[in-house]
């Protein structure tokens, strides 16, 4: 039988009388039939508030590489604990969470540390405006950057806003920005290079940096064309621009040097954030030494009262850890399992009619829901996405994995985890199997 929610129902309603919107980040309300509430989570399993036990592949929007409540960080974590949880002041494993870093990543010369990955990108931006003098950062469509006035300008446009395909548009989807922040960013399409190019002349001399997901994980996931990541390196180098690669996804998922290392490409400044905590509140700003320099000179202000927490970094030094190790066999083994699963749900897709394709580089993949009439073959950019993605029907198809146990990320993304094995995929797809079995009956009617 299909899985039931009632407790995580009443949960969600008292939570309405105290938490805004009952929810403590906007896009938790879009889970369907209603926000889940959790009470345990272990490896690659979660159990929800009524009992129902998933097997995970949505993981903490990404920030779970090494699985549910591994027991070597909880180990890490209590001993830190015992000793602190917060100083105000320095600490010797903020200088070993900084030199592993520098070890592991060779464009992170120098560190510094914040609570999320959105204080990282304004520090980017800041530290950008500073080092060059300029005030535009080109940005481009559907990369996410958090969720800060500066972060989310141009992010996901709806169509109507679009703007023309030379010109897109700079549209920020929240009400009480500063009207001027719009005016400080060029927004250009992902994966055209020449589209790129075009763009920088045409802002020339005004752009202090170009950021980007070297693979765009927030809508979709699309993995730069060819010559994509030295048309920005050239562009930045030859504009005295730099190049800011937001890794707060992609980070030590795609191996201990991150995409940058997989996709072979040095950039200025690093977002890390996400697996770098392993599910604590933790984040870093890496970049080379001439890029921190008025971070260092103290013409750019970077504070915070929580920065370099103790208990953050006892975590972060044990999740990097766990990548070193692995050493030249990652992502190879996370890879392998993700496409796997890939093949699994693309026959299950032609065995029942769903005109659904993973798209991505198995480690972390998305499946596409065609529309009807629309064409086949990889997505390439966010308006392509805009144009075929079926969001209806993948959201029904997405409930129906959910009432079966598989939980994927609410806009379509999968990711897999170091906890993840052989035998969780192999119960995944027969589980998928009855969920793709009963949207193929009840679609149309639903539709």
């Amino acid at each position: 039988m299909p899985y039931t929610f009632a407790r995580s129902q009443e949960l969600f309603q008292r939570a309405q009388r105290s938490i805004a919107a009952g929810v403590n980040s906007g896009i938790r309300k879009l889970e369907a039939p209603v926000p889940l509430y959790f009470t345990r989570g272990s490896g690659t399993n979660l159990w929800d508030a009524d009992g129902n036990h998933y097997l995970d592949f949505q993981l903490g929007q990404g920030a779970l590489l090494y699985g549910h409540a591994p027991a070597g960080l909880a180990d890490a974590l209590a001993a830190q604990a015992r000793l602190g949880t917060h100083w105000a002041a320095q600490c010797e494993l903020e200088i070993e969470v900084a030199e592993r870093l520098q070890a592991m990543i060779p464009a992170a010369e120098l560190i510094r540390f914040n609570n999320s990955a959105t204080e990282v990108v304004t520090a980017a931006f800041r530290l950008a405006r500073a080092h060059t003098g300029r005030p535009l950062i080109l940005r481009c469509e559907g990369h996410y950057h958090g969720w800060a006035d500066e972060g989310l300008v141009g992010f996901a446009n709806p169509a109507d806003k679009w703007g023309d395909d030379e010109n897109p548009a700079r549209f920020h989807p929240s009400k009480g920005v500063i009207p001027a922040v719009l005016e400080q960013f060029v927004v250009a399409r992902w994966n055209d290079p020449e589209h790129l190019r075009r763009r920088v002349d045409q802002f020339k001399g005004q752009i202090a940096a170009i950021v980007f997901e070297p693979a765009l994980c927030n809508t979709c996931c699309l993995e730069p064309v060819t010559g994509l990541m030295s048309t920005i390196r050239e562009l930045c180098d030859r504009e005295g621009m730099l190049m800011i690669s937001d890794e707060t996804i992609t980070g030590f998922r795609f191996g201990a040097s991150c995409a940058q290392g997989y996709y072979g490409f040095r950039p200025d400044l690093t977002v890390l954030g996400k697996a770098i905590g392993g599910g604590m509140p933790f984040a870093a700003l890496a970049g080379t030494r001439e890029a921190m320099a008025k971070i260092i000179s103290g013409e750019v202000v970077h504070a915070g009262t929580l920065n370099g927490n103790p208990l953050c970094l006892a975590a972060s030094k044990w999740c990097l850890d766990q990548i070193r190790a692995l050493g030249a066999a990652h992502p190879a083994g996370i890879q392998k399992l993700g496409s796997r699963l890939m093949a699994g749900l693309t026959a299950l897709a032609r065995q029942h009619g769903v005109p659904l394709h993973p798209q991505g580089p198995g480690l972390i993949f998305h499946t596409v829901m065609l529309k009807p009439g629309a064409a086949g073959g990889a997505v390439r950019d966010y308006r392509d996405y805009v144009r075929r993605h079926d969001a209806p029907r993948w959201a029904h198809l997405r409930r129906c994995l959910l009432e079966e146990g598989v939980r994927a990320i609410e806009r379509g993304i999968w990711s897999i985890c170091l906890a993840h094995t052989e035998s969780d995929i192999d119960e995944a797809l027969i589980r998928a199997g009855r969920a793709f079995q009963r949207h193929a009956a009840t679609w149309q009617t639903t539709a």
